[in-house]
């Protein structure tokens, strides 16, 4: 798959208004003592299974997320990942899949965003959760990249925020337990992924409405600008989720 026309949209977060709404087996990721949030509109495409052609309704949608960065210490050794707090996406087969295969919270949502006109224009996004039993949700807004492309380097708060090759999940943080097997305990589960380096571009975004910060406890996003990152796109190869545990796939 192909993740395009992506925005990182990044907050500085207290980490304890974080922690209660992360399992107690990851810790709260920080860089220079600071927890981020992350709200992350893009597009995949050409999404399919390995050796299968795409499928009809879920090979190419806009998606958006709302994230943190975490850190797991087990056998393997310690993991950087992404731990997501909502993914809303305009294909109903993905959101399904995702929910039943993964618990990652993924909600159905009504969505839409243009073809920039030339490189470096306006992208219009727009996302309104419509899934059933879920807190609603609104994004609306528009970004366009504001410089060259860079590879970030190792040290540096935007490679803290964008080099993460693995993301976290569990039943009971966003999805119900009854999703993996009822009163059974459902395990962390970690999603390996494998691409290039972030080719990032410094970003402009101006946001009307964005109140996706209800799940963990905002009418709105924090004060402040957005630090804004743009790529145009990157390959994706995605693994199945194991046990956190697990070794992992090297990037």
């Amino acid at each position: 798959m192909t993740w395009a026309r992506l925005c990182f949209l990044h907050w500085p977060m207290p980490v304890e208004l974080l922690r209660p709404r992360i399992p107690a087996e990851l810790e709260i990721d920080t860089f220079e003592g600071q927890a981020w949030v992350g709200v992350v509109p893009f597009e995949m495409q050409a999404v399919r299974f390995r050796f299968l052609p795409p499928l009809p309704t879920a090979h190419r949608f806009p998606e958006l997320n709302l994230r943190t960065y975490v850190r797991h210490r087990g056998r393997s050794g310690e993991t950087p990942g992404v731990w997501f707090f909502s993914l809303d996406a305009s294909s109903a087969l993905t959101v399904l899949g995702a929910r039943a295969t993964f618990s990652l919270p993924y909600m159905h949502a009504r969505m839409a965003m243009n073809e920039p006109l030339t490189a470096g224009s306006w992208i219009q996004y727009r996302s309104e959760r419509t899934h059933r039993g879920e807190p609603p949700a609104r994004f609306e807004g528009r970004y366009r990249p504001s410089g060259p492309a860079v590879t970030s380097q190792r040290g540096t708060l935007e490679h803290f925020l964008t080099e993460r090759y693995a993301l976290f999940a569990q039943a009971g943080y966003g999805v119900p337990r009854k999703l993996l097997g009822g009163a059974l305990r459902s395990p962390l589960l970690r999603g390996d992924i494998q691409h290039a380096h972030w080719p990032l571009q410094p970003a402009e975004a101006e946001i009307e409405r964005c109140d996706i910060f209800r799940l963990i406890g905002l009418d709105e996003p924090p004060a402040g600008e957005p630090l804004a990152h743009y790529a145009e796109s990157i390959p994706v190869r995605a693994f199945r989720p194991v046990p956190a545990g697990d070794a992992r796939r090297a990037p």
